[in-house]
């Protein structure tokens, strides 16, 4: 490197467990999709340049009135290394050991869990979780971070091969800003070139808001044929403008450099809707987000009237690692008259869709505004309550125009769309018009039955819009609560997510139409059928069922006769404010202990089983029986034995009484 002021002292230390990790996992997961390096470090010039923006509204001491910011990158072709300089807000001693050499995110152990060892998915989960500085080494096998806060006097060194360890050190004579060198790897000298660079500007980093700048090229033989004496002087002129770049690389450019902008340096957002292709829309997302993939869909409007603002919303193709932590950072990128002023502005969109990418630009808001008042100031929440309903249109928009998308967004992100339903009593139709349900209409897991749909194919008659809550699919699929359905045709969704029965909680209908949980209370039919009181059983079976009643005593709150079932013995029944064995799990592993409940027992009067139950003479042999049916009931429904070791013991006895039959 150029030669500066260095302390005696330079300081090394191990990378955080994590970081190492990471490491070694984008070497090797992101070998394909290398060239991302330039686009995070240009992204992260670009962030550190909007920070400074943000910080001199308040300390303009920090910036001169002529400052103009910029982006540099140049190249030294014969020495393979790249570098990218910015005039930001820089970084103090303690922040490059915090922000290079530790990852300072929650989750990112779990994160790590998730790397399966298959380079495409790694990938696009380590796309997820944002590779920012870390992607240097990618291309290069070793790094040089320079770098002097704003409002500092002195510089720091970082450096570091990207393995074990780097080494940070004091250093004077650095103008305000970061200066990264990457002394690229063999295989990666295709890095130091100009119109290789250009290309991945153009690309990625075209929407920056901040001139990216590189060196003009050299045109040769661009002399003046009218002055040889000029030309010779042009030429070596021309031949010092490239020894300058070279030594540059390290030290800063030379004067003598003449440099070009070489991305269009507008914010897209500003731009007309008419003036940005799809692929700019593309690009821009990855640049919001550090996502690999193309998002699913976007919204780009501009509102003028009692508020100003534009927003630029996008639906990521895949969930984050983290989308259960709904205490991550979350929100969309804030700026406040094109400054920028915070990351994860979570005040402008619900919980439920912490999943969306974008960016709001208000004109109405104080460039000093905090947190603290957005959470309070009525502009932000009609932005809000605008931004949430333009949301669910792009939703539903995608729905509409492209099944096969809509079925992705539907696999990643239909889970925490429900909580929608739940929470937001204002959005609540438009939410469930969005939602899918798997179906006794299709043997299928695949969630596509929208509430629109099954209410067109409601039999005629029906009047209630049928559900059943379980563990999972095949729980679902095979209950025996889904039996008189199906010999009757009545579609019933099958719900098996862990947010269903706090949702259905909240839910009492849709369209007029009142949602009826099959495994709770009494049963209607379409067409007046229901199920038989004790009050119209026949002799014979009252008998039975004061019998089975005899055996189950307390466990239960009733025993009937059930028109639910019609190959089944028999099957448990919840009273219909009694809690669900999902919801009971989920507030029992939060440490709250819930109240117990008892379910209703009811059999299938018409099984042989049943049958020969009643015929059973012997009171022993039929308690076995009947304790035995009510466990198998149990294990219908997916819910574990309160002692399974006598319940097998029973079975047991039952078997060998029969082989000794």
């Amino acid at each position: 490197m150029a030669e500066s002021e260095i302390s005696e002292t330079t300081e090394t230390f191990g990378f955080q467990t994590e970081a190492k990790q990471l490491l070694q996992l984008m070497i090797h997961s992101l070998y394909s999709n290398r060239e991302i390096f330039l686009r995070e470090l240009i992204s992260n010039a670009s962030d550190a340049i909007d920070r400074l923006r943000f910080r001199a509204i308040s300390e303009p001491e920090l910036i001169d009135a002529s400052t103009e910011f910029v982006i540099r990158v140049t190249f030294d072709a014969d020495a393979g290394t790249l570098t990218i300089t910015d005039n930001g807000v820089g970084m103090t001693r303690d922040e490059v050991i915090e922000h290079l050499g530790t990852i300072a995110r929650s989750g990112t152990a779990e994160f790590l869990k998730q790397l399966s060892g298959d380079q495409q998915k790694d990938a696009t989960l380590i796309g997820q979780f944002g590779v920012g500085f870390y992607s240097t080494f990618i291309v290069a096998d070793e790094v040089e971070v320079l770098t002097r806060a704003a409002g500092t006097e002195t510089g720091t060194l970082w450096r570091s091969k990207g393995e074990d360890e780097f080494s940070v050190e004091e250093t004077a004579d650095l103008e305000r800003g970061t200066r990264v060198i990457l002394h690229l790897k063999e295989d990666a000298r295709e890095f130091a070139d100009s119109y290789r660079l250009r290309s991945i500007v153009t690309r990625y980093s075209d929407h920056i808001g901040v001139p990216v700048e590189m060196a003009k090229p050299v045109v040769p033989g661009a002399v003046d044929a009218a002055d040889a004496s000029e030309a010779d002087a042009s030429e070596a002129e021309a031949s010092g403008t490239e020894a300058s770049e070279s030594e540059g690389s390290e030290s800063g450019p030379s004067e003598s450099v003449e440099f070009e902008v070489v991305n269009s340096a507008k914010a897209l957002w500003t731009r007309s809707r008419s003036t940005v292709d799809d692929a700019e829309y593309k690009e821009f997302y990855k640049h919001v987000s550090h996502d690999f993939q193309d998002p699913l869909s976007w919204s780009h409007n501009k509102v003028e009237g009692k508020l100003e603002y534009t927003s630029l919303l996008y639906l990521p193709v895949s969930a984050p690692f983290d989308l259960w932590n709904r205490e991550a950072p979350r929100g969309l990128k804030l700026y406040v008259q094109r400054v920028f002023i915070m990351d994860d502005a979570e005040q402008f969109l619900p919980l439920y869709l912490r999943f969306i990418k974008g960016v709001v630009d208000s004109n109405d808001l104080p460039l000093n505004v905090s947190r603290e008042i957005l959470q309070e100031d009525a502009r932000v929440t009609s932005i809000r309550n605008a931004l949430t309903k333009r949301a669910l249109n792009m939703v539903e928009g995608l729905a509409a125009r492209d099944k096969e998308s809509y079925q992705t967004f539907i696999n990643q992100f239909g889970e925490v769309l429900k909580e929608g339903a739940g929470e937001d009593f204002t959005n609540r139709e438009a939410v469930c018009k969005l939602l899918r349900f798997s179906s006794t209409h299709d043997p299928l897991e695949e969630k596509h039955v929208g509430l629109d749909a099954y209410v067109e194919r409601m039999v005629e008659g029906q009047q209630k819009i049928y559900y059943l809550l379980a563990e999972s699919f095949e729980n679902a699929r095979t209950s025996p609560h889904l039996e008189v359905f199906r010999k009757n045709g009545i579609e019933v969704l099958l719900m098996f997510d862990r947010v269903d029965e706090w949702m259905m909680g909240s839910l009492h209908e849709f369209d007029g139409k009142p949602f009826h949980d099959v495994m709770r209370g009494e049963l209607e039919l379409p067409g007046g059928a229901t199920d038989k009181s004790e009050d119209e059983e026949d002799p014979e079976t009252s008998a039975l069922t004061e019998r089975i009643q005899g055996v189950l005593g307390d466990a239960v709150t009733a025993v009937r006769p059930s028109q639910r079932l019609t190959d089944s013995p028999a099957c448990l029944v919840l009273g219909e404010h009694d809690m669900g064995a999902q919801m009971r799990r989920i507030m029992e592993a939060t440490g709250q202990s819930m109240p117990e409940s008892k379910p209703v027992f009811e059999y299938n009067a018409s099984h042989p089983l049943l049958e020969r139950l009643d015929q059973e003479a012997d009171e022993d042999r039929f308690g076995d029986l009947v304790l035995i049916l009510f466990d198998q009931a149990s294990l219908a429904d997916g819910t574990a034995l309160k002692d399974a070791s006598a319940y097998v013991k029973r079975l047991n006895q039952l078997l060998l009484s029969l082989l000794n039959d």
